[in-house]
């Protein structure tokens, strides 16, 4: 097991990577103030872990709350939230009731919230069991659900008091879940790390194949590179944004086709696509490194092509973005590999002819 620490100006938590991580309740247990705690789960997650889960924490005298929501992005919602704290109350749970997520991004963003209305603010811990919440949205402390405008447009910031990456959870994973989170790896290796990026290039079979050393590899580099970011910018006012690449594109897109047409990260890597074809577009990128931009998504199993929304659709759709600032969209561009830049000046003509153009040529070789 190896563990980083996650430093904020009101509080730290430990993110514990490893494998069979689940039953090691002695991790869990000095972060609950009371010995009650509420497993919020989904109905894919809840018949492979709910039970391993539930009994070892009973087992050490925590009694436990399961809570079972249905699966799937569009279920991100005001009556999805609403059947935790209907859960809870009806426990006559107090404030210092614990919430486990036990599940995907939509779990751990939905929990979170939770606990962060739940009398005020009740503790939670994130058990992310998908490649791409743990290496991205179960650190940081960012939890919401969807608006049929826009996506995760009602939340709060608000930390968990420990995550734990258990990576022998990945291996119920399907191989489309797999993908989805290798997209959120490569947006971390483009924002700040191009040694990361030819890494990836050369090691993302063993990645999809679920090899250990590679998965420890990845997942690390991945949450590094986050903690180092949120613990300068907890609250998105400045370099944080950054983390946001190809997710303008790929909200719209999962906006535009229906919640949980698209896997998120399958709307983020179309997204970065269409970013560096923008960046390309402005001198930025060359087409060489465009074309590996193109090549590395499409080998990670992930879609090049973004669907035709229509530009007026397109635009609608992104002007909902949390990005837009005084009534300009705000893209993340990339100044070259490595390098992440925030742009909110991109003209109607230059963004037109990105939206209208062929979404794999140049990018995607």
């Amino acid at each position: 097991m190896q563990t980083l620490d996650l430093a904020l100006p009101d509080t730290r938590y430990p993110i514990h990577i490893g494998r069979d991580l689940l039953k090691r309740v002695d991790l869990i247990l000095p972060h609950l103030p009371v010995p009650q705690v509420a497993i919020v789960t989904n109905t894919t997650v809840a018949p492979l872990y709910l039970a391993t889960l539930q009994n070892a924490l009973e087992n050490a005298g925590i009694a436990c709350i399961p809570v079972i929501l249905p699966d799937g992005e569009e279920h991100k919602t005001w009556v999805s939230l609403n059947r935790i704290f209907d859960a809870l109350l009806e426990a006559r749970a107090e404030r210092k009731i614990t919430l486990i997520a036990l599940g995907g991004g939509v779990i751990g963003d939905m929990t979170g919230f939770a606990a962060a209305c739940y009398q005020r603010g009740a503790n939670f811990i994130q058990i992310p069991t998908t490649l791409l919440a743990q290496v991205d949205s179960s650190v940081g402390g960012k939890t919401a659900i969807n608006h049929p405008l826009g996506k995760n447009m009602i939340g709060a910031f608000y930390q968990p008091r420990m995550v734990l990456a258990d990576l022998s959870l990945l291996e119920t994973l399907p191989d489309r879940e797999i993908s989805a989170g290798l997209a959120e790896v490569i947006k971390y290796a483009l924002l700040g790390d191009d040694a990361f990026f030819a890494w990836l290039e050369e090691h993302i079979d063993a990645l999809r194949g679920r090899e250990h050393d590679a998965l420890l590899y990845a997942v690390r580099r991945s949450i590094e590179m986050k903690a180092e970011i949120v613990a300068e910018d907890e609250r998105e006012q400045g370099r944080r944004a950054l983390l946001n690449l190809g997710h303008t594109f790929g909200h719209a897109i999962e906006a535009g086709l229906g919640f949980g047409a698209w896997l998120h990260g399958e709307a983020v890597a179309a997204g970065m696509v269409l970013a560096a074809e923008l960046s390309r577009e402005y001198g930025w990128l060359s087409q060489q490194d465009c074309n590996r931009i193109g090549y590395l998504i499409e080998n990670a199993g992930l879609p090049v092509h973004a669907p035709d929304l229509g530009v007026a659709n397109w635009k609608s759709l992104m002007s909902h973005d949390k990005k837009v600032e005084q009534g300009a969209i705000r893209f993340v561009l990339l100044e070259r590999l490595g390098r992440a830049v925030l742009k909110g000046d991109v003209d109607d003509r230059t963004l037109d002819r990105v939206l209208t153009g062929d979404r794999v040529r140049p990018c995607a070789g």
